[in-house]
């Protein structure tokens, strides 16, 4: 090999696979399925703390990334990209219901504070 002839050391190329574009709805779709995985990590985290000054840290950390989803879904609502379909109202009762007859199998009462 001739002297002013260098050879090039390089990485193979890949196969990156061809994406659409993201557009906004997904970029927020995205920050708001991460500040939903955030809020539940903080959540095990601050159960799992054994230091007051730690738990109170994560516990507020935790808050704001909850206020932080929060906006992300209203922002998402107000744009019309997440909706709900309105239940009958006879099903919301059922689920009432449902839900007072789970209460009174509840062992302690309900008026007091627990101990």
């Amino acid at each position: 090999m001739a002297q002013n002839q260098q050879q090039k050391i390089q990485n193979p190329k890949t196969q990156v696979p061809q994406t659409p574009q993201m557009n906004d709805r997904d970029y927020i779709n995205d920050m708001l399925t991460t500040e939903k995985y955030m809020t539940s990590a903080y959540s095990v985290a601050a159960n799992e703390a054994s230091h007051e000054s730690l738990y109170s840290d994560i516990q507020q950390i935790c808050n704001e990334a909850q206020r932080c989803q929060r906006d992300l879904f209203n922002v998402m609502f107000e744009k019309g990209w997440y909706s709900f379909d309105a239940e009958q109202q006879q099903t919301l009762s059922q689920s009432y219901q449902q839900f007072v007859g789970y209460q009174s199998q509840i062992p302690y009462n309900q008026n007091t504070p627990m101990s």
